[in-house]
């Protein structure tokens, strides 16, 4: 039989801590954790997460899989509750001037922006709020009031685009940190499509025109273009990423769906499996590392938050502690 020195051509490595940057089927012993690592290609997967502290759907989302912030939704009632999640657990964070729902969101866990959405007693919005890692204030109002919109970008560059007000709308707004202008119009109206990207290199896709829709446009600080279509249409689903990297994942079909999708700039191919499928839900992060919380699995509204790992290179225990 063959030597492991033989087969990959090194011996087996015996270090203190794991290497910085191991090869694909590079094998060592780690002497601190007494165990036998090696370095395979894991393909993309979803995980559990820590549930937020109330179950909501519709629910506006910002930050990063480990830095992120809920906001808004529907419990029911509609909801101004904001909680933010450090990559394990959600704890409260300050309540939004406005309750609402169908709501977009942008930024960071400390510098988000929720713009537009829904509350029954108050009909539909065109409210801005800006959030410092605490407190919620009031910012620039939209030019047109709207609710099942998306969001992208950052809170002094964000965007806005698509949603509902008394029809399907294909409008899209910039926001400079104070007020917003309009932007290039969608080619496609319609509501309940997902945004990912940023102001000048934004993503827009699915969503509602109707029919339920998996187009796809690619926007420039200008102007909107096609881009390659979902395999699958959907609305309120949740999205993630960059225009050149982008994430899609559960929604509505019907039924609701668990499927994911990836996006790298032209093509969207099938990524990991949610583990619970739903609708209305949050979503944040990148294509590699994305944060799926809350929504609706058709009897029931859910507080269950997934973390999603892009396929790629993962270390993992052989043998030992």
């Amino acid at each position: 039989m063959s030597d492991y020195i033989n087969i990959k051509g090194q011996d087996i490595q015996v270090v203190s801590s794991d290497p910085a940057n191991p090869t694909l089927g590079q094998i060592w012993y780690n002497t601190t954790s007494q165990s036998l690592k090696g370095l395979e290609f894991a393909a993309a997967a979803w995980a559990t997460g820590g549930n937020l502290g109330t179950g909501r759907e519709k629910l506006g989302g910002a930050g990063t899989q480990t830095t992120a912030l809920a906001f808004g939704g529907r419990i029911p009632p509609a909801t101004d509750a904001t909680e933010e999640y450090d990559g394990s657990s959600w704890t409260a964070g300050g309540t939004m001037g406005t309750a609402r729902y169908s709501l977009a969101g942008a930024g960071t866990q400390t510098a988000g922006l929720g713009f537009g959405g829904y509350n029954p007693g108050v009909g539909t919005s065109s409210s801005t709020e800006e959030y410092d890692g605490s407190t919620w204030t009031a910012g620039g109002a939209l030019n047109t009031a709207r609710f099942a919109l998306a969001g992208a970008g950052i809170q002094t560059a964000g965007l806005a685009f698509g949603g509902f007000s008394t029809t399907s709308l294909n409008a899209t707004e910039e926001y400079d940190g104070s007020v917003w202008t309009a932007g290039g119009n969608l080619n496609t109206a319609r509501y309940y499509i997902v945004g990912a990207g940023t102001q000048t290199a934004g993503l827009g896709f699915g969503g509602d025109i109707p029919p339920f829709t998996g187009a796809t446009e690619e926007y420039d600080g200008s102007t909107w273009t096609t881009g390659g279509t979902m395999n699958t249409a959907r609305e309120k689903f949740a999205g993630a990423g960059t225009q050149t990297a982008g994430l899609g994942f559960g929604g509505n079909i019907p039924p609701v769906t668990a499927a994911t999708e990836e996006y790298d700039g032209s093509t969207w191919t099938t990524g990991g499996t949610m583990n619970t499928a739903r609708e209305s839900l949050g979503g944040t992060g990148t294509q590699s590392a994305a944060l799926g919380f809350g929504g609706n699995t058709g009897p029931a509204i859910i507080a269950q938050t997934e973390e999603y790992t892009g396929a790629g290179p993962v270390t993992v225990t052989i043998s030992g502690s």
